[in-house]
């Protein structure tokens, strides 16, 4: 039905600042904090290391988005031709759980940023947040477009002033109230590897979280007017995006501030604006930070809704979550997702504290699950399709070799979180919700089967 499909409202600048709003967010301006604390200034490597990983992944979605002329709405569609519908099923549930995650972390991250100001409990503007971003999805899609265009925006430009400014002070020697502005604080305080390699490992849980939403540019693949042009685009500029806003960014805040004078609990962007002494700067920058937050919800609530309408749409949820309004937006699917999102607000009262670590652990082994799937299709598609494959105009480099190498390093991932005590209770909940997928999708077969057979 024609008015039942999404409208290709996104154009070109939407979808690469959508890619940029995906690689910069809660996980680099306040998760970074954390990982810094456990690998001090080798965190500049586990960033480059799995953002190297994900740029193959990306590679790989790419080529598979642009293998069908007819174009895949999402990677759910990809899995469910190479790897059957069980795993579409798997896979399209745990993407929209996987957001869920983020969005929820996002949530009670804008409650935190909030409380630099005003000393209320963070549940309270999370609600408020969700509640402005649900309304503003339900219009249009370009809309949604219009308001992450300007969110990415406003982070590229802190970003920058953040690395013009160090390279100022850089070049000054300036002094603060923690020491000299200086290239030899990322050694001078016990060396890169300040606490050793178990501390460099350990860091890389929180490095996956600040990656995870890279891939939204193949979730908002069925929304652009053109993705044959803009989707190899933006995802050729992704690791240019990562050397600058990550590995960049990360340099000058450790040259600015010794990394043992940044707060697991606070954002190292907020910290080292402070430091430059200019009164408004740290409250800007929290500002800054604050609209990150709601960027990151914001792309949560589109990729979740987009997933829920695309499982409604293949039966594999509710057929009431493929209706689509008459601005041609999936408001069933962006309701359901937005009720499921106000949990982080709970969790955010019930455990203020802990509540983030929780959702971006749960985040970060879901979304290694989605990019393996990513990787194992593009194995089976290079196998059984050998003809697209030749004529691809976006091959992805290196394959099936550098699949292989990636998904060992996830797999590596996988075991150090395992191994920390901090992770491993998330990591040995989350197996319950891949049971439960997969115990409704052989309940779901079966009533199937019965419906077939004749009284």
């Amino acid at each position: 039905m024609a008015q039942q499909e999404l409208k290709r409202e996104l154009k070109n600048r939407h979808v690469q600042l959508i890619a940029i709003g995906g690689t910069i967010g809660t996980g680099l301006f306040l998760g970074s904090g954390k990982a810094i604390q456990l690998a001090g200034p080798s965190i500049i490597f586990a960033y480059l290391i799995v953002g190297i990983a994900v740029f193959f992944v990306m590679r790989a979605l790419g080529e598979l988005l642009l293998s069908k002329k007819a174009g895949y709405q999402s990677f759910t569609d990809i899995a469910e031709e190479y790897l059957g519908p069980r795993a579409a099923f798997v896979t399209g549930w745990t993407y929209w759980f996987c957001w869920i995650m983020v969005a929820m972390a996002d949530v009670i991250a804008v409650g935190l940023y909030v409380q630099y100001w005003f000393d209320i409990p963070q549940w309270i503007p999370a609600i408020i947040c969700l509640i402005f971003l649900l309304g503003l999805n339900l219009l249009t899609v370009k809309l949604f477009g219009e308001l992450e265009f300007w969110f990415a925006l406003i982070k590229v430009i802190t970003i920058l002033v953040l690395i013009g400014i160090g390279v100022i002070l850089l070049v000054m020697g300036f002094k603060t109230d923690v020491g000299t502005v200086t290239v030899q604080n990322l050694w001078e305080h016990g060396g890169l590897f300040p606490n050793g390699v178990s501390g460099f490992l350990l860091s890389f849980q929180m490095v996956v979280f600040a990656y995870v939403g890279v891939e939204l540019v193949g979730v908002s693949a069925a929304e652009t007017s053109n993705p044959e042009k803009n989707i190899p685009s933006a995802i050729n500029k992704i690791p240019v995006r990562i050397l600058f806003f990550y590995v960049g960014a990360l340099i000058i805040l450790l040259c600015v501030n010794p990394w043992t004078e940044l707060n697991a609990a606070e954002s190292p962007f907020v910290k080292t604006f402070g430091l430059v002494g200019i009164p408004v700067a740290a409250g800007i920058i929290n500002f800054v930070v604050l609209t990150s937050a709601a960027s990151a919800c914001n792309s949560g609530m589109f990729s979740t809704s987009r997933i829920l309408f695309n499982l409604g749409k293949n039966n594999q949820a509710p057929s009431k979550f493929a209706k689509l309004n008459k601005n041609h937006v999936p408001s069933n699917a962006l309701w359901g997702s937005a009720l499921v999102v106000s949990a982080g607000a709970l969790l955010s009262k019930l455990i203020p504290e802990q509540a983030f670590g929780i959702v971006t652990t749960i985040s970060a082994i879901c979304f290694i699950w989605v990019w393996g799937v990513i990787l194992i299709c593009h194995i089976r598609y290079k196998k059984t399709q050998p003809q697209l494959h030749a004529k691809s105009t976006f091959r992805a480099p290196f394959t099936p070799f550098i699949n292989y190498a990636v998904l060992t390093l996830f797999a590596a991932i996988l075991i150090i979180m395992m191994v920390a005590e901090e992770t491993r209770p998330a990591l040995l909940l989350t197996p319950l919700w891949f049971i439960l997928l997969f115990f409704l999708y052989s309940n779901r077969r079966s009533k199937e089967k019965n419906i077939k057979i004749p009284a």
